[in-house]
């Protein structure tokens, strides 16, 4: 109940400092949603109280806060200890679930650095796709590339909409439109994502075939 009030007061109290730390909090595997936290801080920056840029700059630091914890939990625990900690009574306290570390490892053998990248558009996804970029050892500096990249594009996409709703939604209604929004845009990009998947993995079953034909 009191990490409950705290994030509550964190939310009524946004700056630079609540952001990072919400953010940060999101990334990692405790499913918080961003979407209480980006939009609603470009909604204070849209009526001059906050810095759009930094708005984004933060969220997207808070979240390579939490993805470097992911990482290195599955970085030093490995794959059987991580799918045990999933499974366990403290990782269902955490939310964490054996099914949901092992949707996130299917996406990220597909592609690896580019799953990185579009796994932080997609929900749960997003979330967890830094705990088999740990478990598969990716090297740190790719990692960190993709992830802020990732990132930084669904934090613009965020801060995009509540930015805009100040225009014409009053604050008691935000978090609904916000959920409107967000809910179509989700599903264009996991569209757009599944596209983008499913051409490099065509290109990748075609470039051996290539390679045969050259011999």
């Amino acid at each position: 109940m009191e990490s409950v009030n705290f994030i509550e007061w964190c939310l009524e109290n946004l700056n630079y400092w609540t952001i990072t730390l919400l953010m940060a909090i999101e990334s990692s595997f405790i499913p918080f949603p961003s979407e209480i936290v980006i939009p609603p801080a470009a909604y204070k920056a849209a009526a001059g109280e906050l810095n759009i840029f930094l708005v984004v700059f933060f969220g997207t630091f808070g979240a390579l806060i939490g993805a470097i914890f992911n990482y290195y939990l599955g970085y030093y625990l490995g794959r059987p200890l991580i799918y045990k900690l999933a499974g366990s009574r403290f990782g269902r306290m955490m939310l964490l679930s054996p099914e949901q570390v092992q949707k996130a490892e299917n996406y990220f053998i597909k592609n690896g650095a580019v799953s990185t990248f579009i796994g932080r558009l997609i929900t749960v996804i997003r979330q967890l796709i830094s705990i088999p970029a740990g478990m598969a050892k990716m090297k740190m500096s790719t990692f960190l590339i993709y992830t802020a990249l990732g990132s930084a594009l669904w934090n613009i996409i965020l801060a995009a909409i509540g930015y805009y709703l100040h225009s014409f939604v009053p604050k008691d209604q935000l978090m609904e439109k916000v959920k409107v929004y967000n809910t179509e845009i989700s599903l264009i990009l996991l569209g757009i994502a599944a596209i983008v998947v499913g051409i490099l993995i065509y290109k990748a079953v075609k470039s051996p075939e290539k390679l045969k034909e050259t011999d």
